[in-house]
């Protein structure tokens, strides 16, 4: 499970039009639905300035937590360097926070009309507060990601965090990548 938000966003839209807010948002999710695709992980919404998305759904798979941190670290890196054009347009930059939990998840459609495919669980919550307790510019993961990634990527340990509603949560910034994953 993936949440992204951008730091700072209501101040964003304050100093932007409510057109050019939209374009720039739909030209960042745009590049998002494109890595995550490549990344086969699910999109599963879009909340304001909010992106939401998993693997190992609908198909499981056991690659999932692998694969949310590789479309991590590209849109982390896509975001880099669309700040760095930006800022040198005289245009706010957009930092990008970035959660990853994994856990079981219950996927699926509810309702009578205006259909839309969803997720539920404690898991979808818990990836929600890995997003809210990182940082810009970084991947914040949870011990039972890190537990299925430590081969993959060098992580730094944060400690126990206190997230809402939760108790505290071991966490961990993804540093990078320590060998490319060929995974079937």
């Amino acid at each position: 499970m993936l949440f992204t938000d951008f730091v700072g966003f209501s101040k964003i839209a304050e100093s932007l039009s409510p057109q050019e807010l939209i374009t720039d948002l739909n030209e960042h999710f745009i590049v998002f639905d494109a890595i995550v695709a490549k990344h086969n992980l699910e999109k599963i919404k879009t909340i304001g300035d909010a992106y939401m998305c998993a693997g190992g759904i609908p198909v499981t798979n056991n690659t999932h937590a692998v694969d949310a941190i590789l479309a991590a670290i590209e849109i982390q890196s896509y975001m880099l360097e669309a700040n760095a054009k930006r800022e040198a347009e005289g245009r706010p930059i957009w930092e990008l926070r970035i959660g990853i939990h994994t856990g079981p998840v219950v996927a699926g459609v509810i309702g009578s009309w205006k259909f839309a495919y969803n997720i539920w669980g404690d898991t979808v919550n818990i990836a929600s507060r890995m997003e809210s307790c990182s940082e810009g510019g970084r991947v914040n993961i949870s011990n039972a990601t890190f537990d299925m990634v430590k081969d993959w990527f060098s992580c730094m340990y944060r400690g126990k965090v206190a997230a809402k509603n939760k108790d505290e949560v071991d966490m961990y910034y993804v540093e990078k990548e320590l060998r490319r994953v060929m995974l079937l």
